[in-house]
């Protein structure tokens, strides 16, 4: 799809139409990535962050906060249970804290890889090429950093620098590529002053980049942030709407059709009867039950009145189970790479018979 046929699909209002393309992103699913649902198991291991984002609950610039960082003993308990529930991956996932050194984290990752089948997903935020070198040769299997808008302004404006570093992250994903990462990235739906324009380009994006996972999901602010309170507005202000974050997701799969995307839990608040099941349906593979510490889910509170919350780990997991299997789909099993990074290294392992 060019970019034109892309913003048409953003602006669609025909029902029938829509189904239309629900049915599309459903079908190359299926047809690249299967009916298989991967679990991962996201441990929120800390809600500390040295950045000011505008819209972001955890926030360095936001008082009030109790602060926590996890130990590694209630870290690696995690990882127990992600193996006990029969999860492939663990998400180990943080504010932008600089006290999350490379040797804590890589001792994680090292102790994780040598004592489970789990592979480690991390999300920590923007860290150095040698932070990420020394995780990676530690055994992390890949890292997820949305570059959450293609506008660049518009990410300057939401996203104040630190210090006199100016953020890149799509460099920083091409760089992680090259370490041999499987590299996630992707998006928010309805930032204030994002067009329909700069979200076609954000799908282009995803595919110039050729992402192994996408995730996406509505614009929700912290109403305690600079952001909180501030609303898009204008004809062609995106909204940070259930059904665009659906739109979004379908052309996402359609341009990268070996992804893996997750049914995301901005989703589920949005409309936590079926929000992540609809996600499933409209091109998504993947979902994210919960592991941290009930003490602590509170506490990393990005956006308010958050998916389940107050469940316990064993809750979120039977119910993730039972939300899959309602859909007639099945549980994926072991680590479940994505197609497309798999289809990436036989490339550059010298398969001349790999087609991506």
């Amino acid at each position: 799809m060019d970019h034109d046929e892309i913003t048409r699909w953003l602006r669609e209002e025909d029902p029938e139409a829509l189904t239309r393309l629900w049915a599309r992103a459903d079908e190359v699913r299926r047809d690249n990535v299967g009916d298989q649902v991967h679990l991962r198991g996201l441990i929120e291991i800390g809600n500390y962050c040295v950045r000011r984002c505008g819209y972001c609950g955890l926030s360095a610039g936001r008082s009030g906060l109790q602060r926590y960082r996890m130990s590694a003993g209630e870290i690696l308990d995690c990882a127990a249970q992600a193996v006990e529930y029969g999860y492939g991956t663990v998400v180990i996932q943080a504010g932008e804290d600089p006290l999350l050194t490379a040797e804590f984290i890589g001792g994680l990752v090292a102790e994780i890889k040598s004592t489970t089948p789990l592979a480690v997903t991390l999300s920590l935020g923007e860290r150095g090429d040698e932070e990420l070198a020394h995780w990676r040769s530690a055994g992390a299997d890949r890292y997820l950093l949305r570059f959450e808008t293609s506008n660049r302004g518009l990410f300057d404006r939401i996203h104040p620098p630190l210090g006199d570093r100016r953020s890149d992250r799509p460099a920083m994903l091409l760089r992680m590529a090259e370490m041999g990462y499987e590299v996630g990235s992707g998006v928010m739906v309805g930032i204030p002053g994002q067009t329909y324009d700069d979200l076609a380009g954000d799908v282009e994006t995803f595919a110039r980049l050729n992402l192994d996972m996408i995730g996406l999901g509505p614009y929700i602010p912290h109403p305690d942030t600079p952001l909180g309170a501030e609303t898009g507005a204008g004809a062609d202000q995106a909204p940070a709407s259930e059904e665009l974050t659906y739109r979004v997701m379908a052309l996402a799969r359609l341009v990268c059709p070996l992804a893996n995307i997750p049914s995301t839990s901005a989703l589920a608040t949005l409309n936590l009867a079926e929000g992540r099941e609809l996600g499933l349906a409209r091109g998504a593979n993947v979902v994210m039950p919960n592991l941290t510490p009930r003490q602590y889910r509170p506490m990393y509170e990005i956006y308010p009145a958050k998916a389940c919350i107050r469940e316990t780990a064993r809750q979120c997991h039977s119910c993730m189970r039972s939300r899959i299997e309602s859909l007639g789909r099945s549980v994926g099993l072991g680590p479940g790479a994505s197609p497309n990074y798999l289809a990436r290294r036989r490339q550059t392992s010298g398969d001349v018979t790999c087609v991506q």
